[in-house]
């Protein structure tokens, strides 16, 4: 029997990749995204295997109804992986309101909605000897923020904490909760911030002690992980799945 997976994010980027991965797994997806071309050319892509969901996530209703019927006809799902997110840069004092809030509607409050919703389908679907999972995409901003990115930050870091409060309320019922925090990734949404008129002054972190940034495959490595056996005791942990970028400061010049 196929597992079932839904996956917020599911355009673009990391969710993208992961989609990709698990349908060729032979995974049965349901993935959430704006409607638009991207999430139209994923379902071209995907096949069968996919199931395109439009959805905003920090719309409250727009979730309730996504899961509503996502759970008319899959009343139960093994995992749910959180990769929605938005990037708003510019410093503490001049950021605009509304971009504040647009990063914690969906980085947190997006988060947060499709987690409790999708509770009572990872429930059904929880055995003992195969628990549900959920994974949350944090940041590695969560754990080393940096200037002109405050608010994702606070954004990611309160996504580690929700992860680690769910991880302890649900392991009782079958369920484990982990999340990731990447580095800088070669994605849609960094390659945006390239632009000065978007970025205003933002800098991705760059090149790992690796040697090179992160490609979606590199995350989705580690997301396949949390959903595997190996993976079965793991509960209530942020991943930093960085390269090393975090773990030491590396001076100017002393490389």
């Amino acid at each position: 029997m196929a597992k079932t997976a839904a996956i917020t994010g599911a355009a673009s980027g990391i969710g993208r990749a992961a989609v990709q991965r698990l349908v060729a797994a032979g995974w049965t997806v349901a993935g959430l995204d704006l409607p638009g071309p991207r999430l139209d050319a994923l379902a071209a892509e995907a096949g069968p295997g996919f199931r395109p969901m439009p959805c905003d996530v920090a719309e409250a209703a727009q979730v309730a109804a996504a899961f509503e019927a996502l759970a008319a006809t899959t009343p139960a799902l093994d995992a749910l992986i959180c990769c929605a997110g938005v990037l708003r840069s510019g410093k503490m004092a001049e950021m605009p309101v509304e971009e504040f809030d647009r990063v914690m509607s969906v980085n947190v409050r997006g988060t947060w909605l499709c987690a409790r919703a999708a509770f009572p389908l990872l429930r059904q679907a929880a055995r003992p000897e195969a628990p549900a999972r959920v994974v949350l995409l944090s940041s590695i901003a969560a754990l080393r923020p940096k200037v002109i990115s405050g608010a994702y930050a606070a954004s990611k870091a309160a996504v580690s904490q929700l992860c680690r409060v769910m991880a302890a309320e649900w392991a009782p019922e079958g369920i484990l909760v982990n999340a990731l925090a990447p580095g800088t990734v070669d994605t849609p949404m960094v390659r945006a911030m390239a632009d000065p008129s978007v970025g205003k002054g933002y800098q991705p972190s760059g090149a790992s002690p690796v040697g090179r940034i992160a490609q979606a495959e590199d995350v989705v490595d580690v997301i396949q992980f949390l959903l595997s056996d190996a993976a079965r005791y793991v509960a209530g942990t942020t991943i930093p799945v960085d390269g090393g970028t975090q773990a030491a400061f590396i001076p100017p010049g002393s490389r």
